[in-house]
């Protein structure tokens, strides 16, 4: 057998790329990763204002993240990277749900009893909805919008402005009226089903890119693969049975390459190469939605009740406090997921209604400074019945990483994780079946 030359390229440093070639690295599998921005971490990355470490959005995980949770352990982060917290959600003066220490599913049973705020007949209707589900094994016949789903369970009075729609945006990015049942249950599963602390809470203690990207980076350094920011892909073409990758340094050829980039960068890629016509038609059809994240920076003894607070009633819908996970003391993170008139006001406007609604709660004084930053593509809208990409594609040696490529779960950073772990399974397989000779000259 005639052995090839092995030359894997990633696309994209966000998330799925980073897992993508970790997941290689680990294998001694040589990757050279390009990313077009200067810093690591794609959408869920760090950034810096007036000194202050922030990020482009405010995310967190859950317990159920174990793709994510298992490489952050493999490359290094240490656990105190990490705030966890039994699932509590908190809307204050309105709603309460806290989760004992019971197994799952038991765990959320109780709680939902407990729930501070709602009727008894709503907390009883959705104990019989959470017992319906799991009897289903979260699986629907059918897809429906999460609207319709909630409807048909009795779950439409307070408990779904109280609860589902805030964790359905929370999760989808998506208002509940185009949002797939079925992807919201594939999260209620794997977070309330198995374990209990699957429904963890799982804060970032430092910024996104200091998380996981920047030790990923090094990870893959240390087992022979190259990290090269700065780098932006220009064209895929292909040589023969290998990819050339167009860039400004150049052009360099791949035995295999995957495209990490979010979906609309990877159709300006693949536009070159035939057999991805029928990707590119299905990613046409995809809509978007954004995600603003509201810093407010209040003097430094200004400190919410908890590290994470839902709100109702405005346009806020979740606010964090950093002094208590980032150690940036009166610092506030609001979040206002999916689209609304908010996304085109002025950040001088949408700050200012921000801590109103704030001030209103919790007797604010006037912020000294603020920041706004919103993600007009955040995610894609994860609507009911779409067809997503699946990670391997008819070019051979081709693959997709990226949180909209198929799966069970939504624009998340574990869907994220989960593709790129799928994309370096992919090329292990593919390469135990061909004779390639690893370049070790990088």
């Amino acid at each position: 057998m005639v052995e090839r030359l092995m030359r894997v390229a990633v696309i994209g440093g966000g998330y799925a790329g980073l897992a993508a070639a970790v997941s290689l690295a680990q294998q001694n599998i040589p990757v050279t990763l390009f990313e077009a921005g200067k810093t690591l971490g794609g959408r869920a990355r760090g950034v810096t204002y007036r000194g202050v470490a922030m990020d482009n959005g405010q995310h967190i995980l859950l317990g159920a993240y174990r793709e994510t949770l298992r490489l952050m352990a493999l490359i290094g982060v240490q656990q105190d990277a990490v705030l966890r917290l039994p699932l509590a959600l908190t809307i204050p003066g309105h709603f309460a749900l806290k989760t004992p220490a019971l197994p799952a599913p038991l765990h959320l049973v109780l709680g939902l009893l407990l729930a501070q705020g709602l009727p008894l007949g709503e907390r009883l209707a959705a104990i019989r909805f959470a017992v319906a589900l799991r009897l289903k094994n979260f699986r629907l016949a059918q897809d429906m919008s999460v609207a319709n789903l909630l409807l048909r369970y009795r779950q439409d009075g307070k408990i779904a402005r109280l609860l589902w729609e805030p964790l359905c945006l929370a999760a989808l990015n998506t208002p509940i009226a185009q949002a797939s049942a079925q992807v919201f249950l594939n999260v209620l599963r794997d977070s309330f089903s198995h374990a209990r602390s699957d429904s963890d809470v799982v804060l970032p203690r430092t910024d996104l890119s200091s998380l996981f990207p920047l030790a990923a980076g090094e990870f893959i350094h240390q087992h022979g693969g190259k990290v090269m920011t700065g780098s932006r892909i220009r064209s895929i073409a292909q040589d023969g049975g290998d990819f050339t990758l167009g860039w400004e340094g150049g052009t360099e050829n791949f035995s295999h390459v995957i495209c990490a980039t979010a979906p609309q960068h990877a159709m300006t890629l693949l536009a070159g190469l035939p057999e991805m016509a029928p990707i590119l038609k299905m990613l046409s059809s995809f809509d978007y939605q954004p995600i603003a994240t509201i810093y407010l920076q209040y003097p430094h003894d200004t400190c919410l009740p908890g590290p994470m607070l839902g709100l109702t009633g405005g346009f806020s819908q979740w606010v964090f406090d950093r002094g208590l996970t980032h150690g940036t003391p009166g610092l506030l993170a609001v979040i206002i997921s999916a689209e609304g008139e908010h996304q085109d006001w002025p950040a001088e406007q949408l700050a200012g209604k921000v801590h109103e609604e704030l001030q209103q709660i919790f007797s604010l004084p006037s912020p000294l400074w603020h920041k706004v930053i919103i993600e007009r593509r955040a995610g894609f809208a994860c609507t009911v019945n779409l067809e997503r990409p699946t990670q391997s594609t008819k070019l051979k040696n081709l693959y997709l990483a990226g949180d909209y490529t198929a799966g069970d779960y939504p624009a998340t950073i574990e869907g994220a994780v989960r593709s790129g772990v799928k994309c370096a399974a992919l090329i292990s397989q593919a390469i135990s079946q061909v004779g390639f000779q690893p370049d070790m000259s990088g």
